[in-house]
Formats: C-alpha cells, structure tokens, sequence
C-alpha cells in the first residue's frame, strides 16, 4: 500500500518524491450535490491535494451521537477526492478554529462546568477518545495505508497559540494511533508558536500569508530536515459584521506563492474555495470585544462562493504551471444563474406566538444557559412575571450573545455583548407583567481561551436589584420550521416569520437580497442559508442550485425587528459589501 514519507529532503510516496500543492476545501461549507464540481476544478487548476478540517460538534450534536450523513458523508467527499486523483490532508481536531462555531468543538462540552478544553483534563480528553473512536474507522479504507487518499492527519491545530503542554498533544497523537491512522502526523502553528505547537518525531508546517522567506526560514529553524510545508498559505480573510470586506490582490497572492515554490517547498492554498457559514455556523473573535464573523466564507479565495472562478484562479494556475503538470483544459466556466426576480412574502407568524411549537421551556429559579438546556444553535426565550408597576432597571451580568427584551410582547431594548451592555430602563405598567428576554446565540467564539464560549443570559439577572423567581428558559433551536402557523397578513413588528412562493422553471444558483430588513435568519425550502444584517459588509446570501428545485419553492425569512419591506429579491450575482482601503 502507498505511504506517504516524510524523508529528509522532502516528502515521497511511493518511494517518488512528492510535492504537496493543496487546496482548502471544506465539504461541510458547500453543498454535497456540489461538492464533485468544486473537486474537479480543484485538479484543473493544478492541484494534486485537498484539505479539509472535520467539525466534531456537527458530526457529534450530542454525546454518543456520529452523523455521517447528506453533507456530512465525510466518506463519500474522500471518495469523490480519490476519484479526481486527489490526495487528501486531513484535519479532525478536535479543535478546528476555522473560524467556526466554536472552534468545532461541540457546545455540549460546556454542559460540564470546570471542564478545560484542549488540554488533559480528563472530561475533555474522555470526550475526544469516544468521538475519534467513533469517526475513525468509518475513514480507515480512506487512508492512503489502505488503497485512500489520506496521505496525512493533522494533530490539532494551532495548538502553539492556545497552549504549551506536550503532553496534551502527545495523549492526541496516542489516541489517533490507536483508533487506526497510520499514515504521517503534522502540526501547523504560526511561525512564532513553533516551539510551543509542536511535537517531536511529528511533523511541524508553518502558517503565513506573506513574508515567505522569514516564515520558512523559521520553520527549519525549528525543523533543521524534512519537508518546508506551509500548511494554511492564506490569501485572504474572513469577515465580521460590521467591518468591511477583506480582499487581496491576485498578483501579489501570486507572487508569494511563486516564492513558496520557489523555495521546493509544499503548500496549501487557504482557502481554495471557501464557501458558506450556513445556518447558525459561523463563529466569532473575542480580543476584548466580540466579533461574529459573517455567513459568508468567500475568504477572497480562488473559487467564489458560488464555485465559479475568480482572477485569482488563474494567476494561481500559471504559478503552478512552472512546477508542476496543469491539465490542458481551459479554465471552467461560471456556472448559470437564475434571472433576478422579486419575490413577495405575503403570510407571517409572530415568534412570541409561536415559541409552545418550536421548543418546550424548563422552569428554574434562574435563567439556564443554553448548554445546560442540550441546546447548540439558535435562541432561547427567557421569561418571568415581574411583582410591582413602575420604572425598573433589568441588569444582566453576561449576555451572549445578543438580548431582545419585551415587556408583555412589546419590545423595550436591546442588550449587546459586542457593545458590553448590561443592563436596561423601561417602565412596568401593571403588576404581573410578562417580562420576556430573546437571545440569540451569534457564534461560539472560535480562537484563544474564549473558546469556553456559554450561550444565553450568564450569572445574576436582576430586576431593581432583586432575581426574580421561577425563570421559564425555552430553547429555540429552529433545527426545523414544521408546525408553525402562518396567516395571509404578516406581523408588522417582529420577531416574526415571513413566508413567499416562487416558481421556477429550471433550478440555478442565486443569491437572496433582503433590502428593507433589519437581521434575521433566512431558509429556502427549509434549507438554512444563514444570517443577515443590515450592518453589512455582507447583504446577500449564496442560495445553492440543488436547494432549490423545478415547480413551486417557499422562501422563509426570520425577521427579528420591524421590516420596511414586504418584498425579497433573488440575484443573479453578490454583494459581499464594500473592501477595505
């Protein structure tokens, strides 16, 4: 069977020398009925690898749980690599970062209240065992050992930049080995972490976007033989709400990557095609104030979100030209979109109705998190009776991540946790009103120790100085909209869901356009394609043609305040909103 080498002067298989030119590619950020299409374009452009992290906390929603299924059939993605003639770098964790929700650590770890992740503590490394035991031998005829095209796994991730415990990272290494994988391990850190990230007798690879020259030569300094990888070459950048929309130049990508090859060095491209945080995915920064990154994760990368190749492809592809065989066909063609067309939501149904159809509420004498409540992804609707009318001062010690409050169905404010806000006025206007508090969970944070990222309200909650008694705390994990009960006219004030028809006569891909709406969620067909907010940078979201079919289709938008429009539109192109300077 072949087996990848890892030799002094480089890599080799087969006992041939082997350069490794991958591409990122994340089969759980596109959709499966697509997945064959991005692949192909990945070997046209010149690639003979592809990478892809593996987020536990979808394959594991709930412990003892594995999902191998629809775009989650991590087997059939490394089937479809092998049939392109594509080797695989893969990358299971436990800890992924990739600005995903939670670092890809799933939430239902923090259900146990001192546990320590990424570390030795034995609630977590409990946990990883049982989840690799689980994942693994499924993958086990994929490794290259056995006919596959795993060539190499990589041992957590970045670990340099969180930690320094060999240790730790050893007990992973052990626990790989024994649940099956034996083909060569790599660590990848920042040049700065190397020391820290690293394990001996594993092979160390660098992660940089520029500076090739200085991040290489760090990394042999660190590793006087064997292969100089650059394991996340970036060549651009993911974006938070709020910000602005970060780009690169294709030449000065480009050039870097000339100089990487240059140098006999191995990469991989980050990304080659990005993607799309759908649904409730996407994670969040928190360097002294949170930051949610977008749904969109276009990353400015090779292939657009919607798969079609970008200026930068190209430049890419005559790069590698000169050091390695690129097949002869032309560069792919943009794939078909839909004609742009208005769509009108004409029935609605308030989410403050409906909340006995999307969860069951546990009654407690303090709000719950949403981890003690099993809950991963969504909202949770917190409830009390307040004593007395008159002023009243709601504080919150922590919010996570965002709060809609309302007193008897009528909104009174909004609390922020990127904003650092705490606490609310707003007037009682009889005794026994119905004080009602809607968090969002925005994302998990998904780098450094904020990993250990609660959702829901956290700690004392008060209202002019007292808790009140018998919180109700409902999850709203919005896994299925079924049930909800629609009517012809649609609540005015949110929360609220907005529901129209289109019928088409030959599904394509598109991109959904919400002007006049504040921030909500959006599904077509019961597909979830994400967030939006009027803040930008991002206005649109990507609508994959397989979502969509021939005949009849029901958009659903989740508008969380008051919309000016009864309208959406789908495009033919996005608006992933203004650059940078």
């Amino acid at each position: 069977m072949p087996r990848l080498e890892i030799a002094d002067d480089g890599f080799r298989l087969d006992g041939r020398p082997l350069r490794i030119i991958s591409g990122g590619l994340h089969y759980f950020r596109v959709h499966p009925e697509q997945w064959a299409d991005r692949l192909r374009k990945a070997r046209l452009l010149g690639l003979n690898t592809v990478e892809t992290y593996v987020p536990w906390n979808l394959h594991a929603p709930r412990p003892g749980e594995l999902r191998l299924d629809g775009g989650l059939d991590l087997p059939r993605f490394l089937g479809l690599a092998a049939a392109e003639g594509l080797h695989v770098l893969l990358r299971p964790g436990p800890y992924i970062c990739a600005e995903w929700e939670g670092g890809g650590l799933p939430s239902w770890l923090l259900a146990e209240e001192g546990i320590r992740l990424r570390s030795r503590d034995p609630l977590f490394l409990g946990a990883v065992d049982d989840y690799l035991a689980d994942l693994l031998p499924p993958l086990k005829p994929y490794l290259s050992t056995h006919g596959g095209p795993v060539v190499a796994v990589q041992l957590e991730n970045e670990y340099g930049a969180y930690g320094e415990d060999t240790g730790y990272l050893a007990d992973l290494a052990e626990l790989l080995r024994a649940h099956g994988v034996d083909v060569p391990l790599f660590t990848c850190d920042q040049p700065a972490d190397l020391d820290r990230g690293g394990l001996d007798g594993v092979l160390r690879t660098a992660n940089f976007g520029s500076r090739v020259e200085a991040g290489l030569a760090e990394l042999r300094r660190h590793q006087p033989t064997g292969p100089l990888m650059c394991s996340e070459f970036w060549i651009g950048w993911f974006d938070r709400w709020g910000g602005t929309h970060t780009t690169r130049d294709p030449a000065d990508a480009a050039a870097d990557l000339d100089r990487l090859l240059a140098a006999g060095a191995s990469v991989n491209i980050y990304m080659f095609h990005g993607g799309t945080n759908f649904g409730f995915t996407n994670g969040a920064n928190d360097k002294g104030r949170y930051r949610p990154t977008v749904t969109s994760y276009d990353y400015d990368s090779l292939l657009d979100e919607a798969g079609d190749p970008t200026p930068k492809y190209e430049a890419f592809r005559e790069v590698i030209a000169k050091y390695a065989p690129v097949p002869a066909e032309p560069v792919p063609a943009p794939g078909r979109k839909l004609a742009p067309v208005t769509v009108e939501l004409d029935s609605g149904a308030g989410l403050l109705d409906q909340t006995q159809r999307l969860g069951r509420a546990v009654t407690a004498d303090r709000p719950l998190s949403m981890e003690q409540l099993g809950q991963a992804f969504g909202f949770v609707l917190y409830e009390a009776t307040l004593p007395e009318a008159g002023p009243a001062v709601l504080r919150i010690d922590e919010v996570h991540d965002r709060a809609q409050v309302f007193v008897d169905g009528q909104p009174v404010g909004v609390l922020e946790r990127e904003d650092h806000e705490h606490a609310l006025g707003f007037a009682v206007p009889r005794r026994g009103t119905r004080l009602s508090v809607l968090v969002e969970n925005q994302g998990r944070v998904n780098y450094g120790t904020g990993i250990h990222d609660r959702k829901g309200l956290l700690g004392r909650v008060t209202v002019n100085g007292e808790e009140p008694a018998g919180w109700s705390s409902r999850p709203l994990p919005l896994e299925t909209l079924e049930g909800l009960a629609f009517t012809p006219v649609a609540p005015v004030v949110g929360p609220a869901f907005h529901r129209g028809h289109l019928h088409l006569d030959e599904p394509a891909d598109c991109y959904l356009a919400l002007p006049g709406w504040t921030k909500g969620q959006a599904w077509v067909n019961g597909f979830p394609l994400g967030r939006y907010w009027s803040r930008g940078p991002q206005t649109t979201l990507y609508v994959p043609a397989p979502v969509l079919r021939a005949g009849d289709n029901e958009i659903t938008v989740l508008e969380l305040h008051a919309s000016a429009a009864s309208t959406v539109e789908l495009l033919d192109r996005p608006d992933l909103g203004p650059t940078q300077d």
